[in-house]
Formats: structure tokens, sequence, C-alpha cells
């Protein structure tokens, strides 16, 4: 048969395994893994979130067991988020010394100093309602929420994070805490900001482990809408106005889209939230034998990272790692 004289052999570069390692495009590495983990009160608590397989909420001295495992692991950063014993209109044990993400912070340190601690800010595990902001007559308010956000981060740098994550979604927020970290003498603690958050439909699982799914409504005043991809330019733009230091985009899997524009029109660290629904659908078919779980997640996310995150939090990251190492 005579073939065209343009004809191209692609498939010289995908014959043996090691062709295919010398151009490869995109390598994953455990150190693009963040590994979120969820604190709770009491003592020896080891308790399996039930719509999240494997993963756990944690007493501060089952947490110190965990990190030293994290640690082996390879995985150099966490993203911290807490359980709170009591809650309040006013949130207060989210910005409480001794709040329970506070205790975590101070424990993962003393365990391993050189480990990231990225803390969640947020205020809807802390309060009845389970909102993000202050509620008066049914409706959340932006501006009074700021304060109470910037009072979190600070105590939560206080305690000795490494990074603030503020995840609310409040018009503002980022100018507001980075003033107050400014103010209390943080300006070296960056702030990781929950950029493009979308009112998705993959929360459910988390909202399970953090005890904050909404008492009335939804979260789409705040949260954007999935149909939106010019708007996720605005909220990225409006951040780094306003003092943000890494973007991120959440959920990860049906947005890789924005993930990308974010990455061309940014230059600043991206980061993809590989979130809680996309985590237990995984596992769900692995556990029923319909896909091989190692195959797909080291699959999923290699093309987070293709489609141009710099850094993913992840729930599979102890498991990827020892896949990676294996």
């Amino acid at each position: 048969m005579q073939l065209p004289k343009d004809f191209q052999r692609l498939r010289r570069l995908r014959r043996t395994a090691g062709v295919r390692s010398m151009v490869r495009e995109t390598e994953l590495n455990v150190q693009d893994f963040i590994y979120p983990l969820f604190a709770a009160h009491g003592k020896g608590v080891k308790e399996e979130i039930g719509s999240m397989p494997g993963v756990y909420h944690f007493s501060i001295d089952r947490l110190r067991r965990e990190i030293q495992e994290v640690s082996e692991a390879g995985i150099r950063s966490v993203l911290l988020f807490g359980v709170p014993a009591e809650k309040d209109d006013l949130s207060s044990e989210a910005y409480a010394q001794e709040g329970i993400v506070q205790q975590a912070v101070r424990a993962v340190k003393e365990e391993n100093p050189d480990l990231t601690v990225i803390t969640d800010v947020c205020l809807c595990a802390y309060n009845p309602h389970g909102h993000c902001g202050i509620v008066r007559e049914g409706q959340i308010l932006n501006d009074p929420t700021l304060e109470l956000l910037a009072k979190t981060a600070i105590s939560h740098a206080q305690a000795g994070a490494d990074i603030i994550a503020p995840s609310d979604m409040m018009d503002g927020r980022i100018a507001a805490i980075r003033a107050g970290l400014d103010q209390a003498g943080f300006l070296d603690i960056p702030i990781m900001s929950y950029s493009v958050k979308y009112a998705s439909s993959f929360y459910g699982p988390f909202r399970d482990a953090a005890h904050s799914a909404p008492a009335f409504g939804d979260r789409k005043t705040y949260q954007m809408d999935p149909a939106n991809a010019r708007e996720a330019l605005r909220e990225a733009v409006a951040d780094v106005e306003e003092g943000a230091d890494f973007l991120m985009v959440k959920p990860a899997m049906a947005y890789m889209d924005i993930i990308r524009q974010l990455r061309d029109n940014f230059d600043l660290p991206i980061i993809s939230y590989n979130v809680s629904g996309e985590y237990s659908m995984i596992k769900a078919a692995a556990q029923n034998g319909w896909v091989d779980e190692q195959r797909i997640v080291l699959e999923l996310l290699t093309g987070l990272k293709r489609a141009g995150s710099d850094l993913i939090i992840t729930y599979h990251a102890k498991e990827a790692a020892e896949w990676l190492r294996g």
C-alpha cells in the first residue's frame, strides 16, 4: 500500500515504557499534593466518615499519629478543617485561641515543624445556620462577616499556620484578611484564596465530614454559578488585587477549563481542589469493582496537573503517594 509522503508514525514514541517515559510531558509528584485532614474534639478518636471511605475525624492525639504517616509518605503540606464541639451565631470557636483548628495547628507543628500547614478559614462549620457568613433574618451578611474571618485568620497564624486559605466567598474577604494579618504582624503569611468556588453538587460528603450543611436555603448567593466561566476571571482578578498569593479552583474535575483559564491569565500558583464528591464517586466505583482505583486516580491527578494546576488538594494524597513510590 502506498502511504502519503506526509505520513507520520507517531506510535514510534509510544513503543516501549522507556520511550514513553522519555517524552512524557506531565509528571505527577507527591510534592504536588495537599492532604486535607479533619480535626475533632475528644481523645482516641479515629472515626471514618461514612460517605468518604478512608477519610477520618481525628482527635488531636490521633492526628499526631496521622501526621507521622503523612510525613513518612513524603507529603509536604496539609489542609486543616475543624469540627467544633459547640456552635453559636457568631461562630466563636472559629477564632477561639483553643479552638479545634488552633489546637490542631500546634499539634501538627510539634510533630513535624517542616510540614506546611494550611488552614481553612470559614464560618459554616461553626454556626447553627451552616452558612459561611453571619446570618440575620434569613440573610447572609457580607460586610459584618469580614471582621470574623480576619479574626479567624489571625488566630490561625498565631497558632503557627503557614498559609491561610479563606473559603467563604464573601466579597472583600482577601483584603480584610490581608489587612488583619498585616496589622497583627503577620506580613509574611500568604493567603491561598478559594478564588473560584462554585455552588457545586460535589460537596455533599464534605458537609457530612464538617457537619456544615446549610440549615436553610443554599449557598448560591455567594458561591459561583457552575454555568459561568468569565466570572471566574473577575473573581480571580479581585483576589489578586486584594493580595492573594495563591488562586484556587473548586471543584476540579468538571472545571478543568477554568483551571486552564487561570493558568493562562495569572502568574500566581494555581491550586485545584479535588473535592469530596469526586473522591467518593471513585471510591464507590472501585469498591464495586467497576474501575481500577489506582489507575483512574493517577490519571485524574495527572489531568489536573496537565490542565494547569501547580498543586492539588486531594483526599487521595496518601494512597497516591504510595502508588507513585511503588
